[in-house]
């Protein structure tokens, strides 16, 4: 029987040097009295450099994007010079493979000029691939008996190119497969986040920044009792630390609430993470890799409501808001169901900003959306688009269950009365705004709601 398992899953910037990589295998250490396995994401910067030099050689910019990647390739070999003169060799040999490789896709997409979804994972799945390696030779010579497994082989997942679902019935029998024999004689995995491969072999990714939630997939599968999340901030924070410098950790939230901040733009949670584990209620630890000795947040199936209910204030920029007004004739025949069948068939996620009996406002990301989908809605309502904006969120648990919305909102019309604040949930207020007046509508609700009105408490 395996005893208590634990998942840690380090950040790009987790791993961006010598010096970060020392600091993971003293964490990796300080945690190896208990069965381990370690999701690692590509070393900063990787993963946007090989994706947007792909996009370069698509466009005929071959020599520009194949010399672009030399420095990120040299990152992991300066790195490597630390080590053995065997794990040295390893690595160079890796590099190379992945030189290789990127370099025929890049040209590949030169001659064709199209830049595919299938191509782009495969390239941009050697970042994750590299750091695992190189990782896990680093783990080996410091005392920590570490394999180095292909994510691939435990993260299955269906062909949707560039943002895959993973078919969770197989990642449970992979996984158990793959990584139960290495647990069981007491060695460590070490694995990419990201990445994934459909049933015949061909390399998907999760999404970008979906590390998280190949953490959380591998957690699900295994029956881990603790997920530790590294990052470069100490755990959640009240809001955005690089707009507000008074920005404080939350000690504890719930799913609902973490899932809250994620959609609405709090950067060191993944939409996806929590739905592998919400079932087993299995802990997320948000620590932070450079201050080890700092608590972090809990994320946890229940966390009680703080003074005045708002917990964190997060925001999203670069976004399209669509109003779209329901016609007479739908308004007693399924409006909201329409509207859904036109987002399913297009296979396009809907956020939802705010709902009325006779229109609904949603958001998308800075792709912007689809003239196919505009047609098709404007069949069924009135569309008016609204581009570009940004939307922040105070979110709490407490907003709606604790009395906190009402207070809450008075103060955020004494803020700015012109605000439109509306409820999508039972945990949030949320309004859309001017991209321009986010820094400074997000400042403000941090003075009035953390440092000045209220005493946050935790939870």
């Amino acid at each position: 029987m395996l005893a208590p398992l634990r998942v840690l899953k380090f950040g790009g910037t987790s791993v961006e040097d010598w010096a970060a990589f020392e600091r993971v295998a003293g964490i990796v250490r300080a945690n190896a009295a208990t069965p381990l396995v370690v999701i690692v994401s590509a070393m900063s910067g990787v993963t946007d450099a090989l994706i947007k030099n792909f996009r370069l050689a698509a466009k005929g910019e071959i020599a520009t994007a194949s010399s672009a990647l030399e420095e990120h390739f040299e990152r992991h070999l300066i790195v490597a010079h630390r080590l053995s003169a065997k794990s040295l060799a390893q690595m160079q040999a890796l590099v190379d493979a992945s030189r290789s490789e990127i370099v025929k896709l890049l040209q590949s997409a030169a001659i064709s000029g199209v830049a595919t979804l299938q191509t782009r994972d495969t390239i941009a799945a050697h970042g994750e691939l590299l750091s695992a390696n190189l990782l896990a030779m680093i783990l080996d010579e410091h005392g920590v008996p570490a394999v180095y497994k292909d994510a691939r082989r435990c993260i299955r997942t269906n062909d949707e190119h560039g943002s895959a679902s993973p078919l969770l019935d197989a990642v449970v029998r992979q996984t158990k497969n793959e990584l139960l024999p290495l647990l069981e004689t007491n060695r460590v995995p070490v694995l990419g986040g990201f990445i994934g491969a459909t049933a015949a072999g061909v390399t998907t990714t999760l999404g970008r920044g979906s590390s998280d939630y190949s953490a959380t997939l591998i957690s699900a599968a295994l029956g881990a009792h603790e997920i530790q999340i590294w990052t470069d901030v100490d755990g959640v924070q009240t809001a955005d630390p690089r707009l507000v410098q008074a920005a404080r950790t939350v000690p504890k939230i719930s799913y609902e609430e973490a899932a809250q901040l994620a959609h609405l733009g709090a950067r060191v949670i993944h939409p996806k993470m929590m739905e592998p584990v919400i079932a087993q209620k299995v802990s997320i630890q948000v620590l932070n890799s450079r201050a080890p000795e700092q608590s972090g947040t809990l994320i946890c199936a229940e966390s009680a409501p703080v003074k005045g209910g708002v917990k964190a204030i997060a925001y999203r920029t670069d976004l399209t808001t669509i109003d779209v007004t329901s016609r007479p004739a739908l308004v007693a025949n399924g409006f909201l169901r329409a509207i859904r069948e036109v987002f399913a068939r297009h296979q396009t996620r809907m956020d939802v900003l705010a709902t009325t009996n006779h229109g609904i406002t949603f958001a998308y990301g800075e792709d912007g959306t689809s003239p196919a989908i505009v047609e098709d809605l404007e069949r069924i309502a009135t569309v008016e688009i609204q581009r570009p904006c940004a939307i922040v969120g105070c979110v709490g648990d407490g907003l709606q269950n604790g009395g906190g919305a009402t207070a809450t909102t008075e103060l955020l019309r004494a803020i700015d009365p012109a605000i439109n604040w509306q409820s999508t949930s039972a945990n949030n207020l949320v309004a859309v705004v001017e991209k321009d007046s986010v820094e400074t509508l997000v400042k403000q609700l941090h003075e009035r709601i953390f440092e000045r009105e209220w005493v946050s408490q935790s939870g």
